[in-house]
């Protein structure tokens, strides 16, 4: 069994509103952890890698970076 099975790298989910709706979110998978990003708000929020301190987004907010949700077992 490998590290990337035992570690999933499209762990991380990225939340940004949708320009389209008020209400509505739009999902990206992010590489890393949820605590290797940056999350700072302002007229236009960023999200920024720690790791690599790459821009991932730039825009709209509120934004939220979370852990992707296990898939149920049926």
């Amino acid at each position: 069994m490998s590290q990337a099975e035992i570690f999933p790298s499209d762990s991380t989910i990225l939340y940004t509103p949708a320009w389209y709706s008020s209400t509505a979110r739009e999902e990206r998978t992010l590489p890393l952890a949820p605590g290797d990003y940056k999350v700072t708000p302002g007229e236009r929020w960023t999200v920024t890698s720690l790791k690599t301190n790459e821009v991932v987004y730039d825009g709209i907010g509120p934004v939220e970076v979370r852990r992707k949700p296990e898939p149920r077992q049926a």
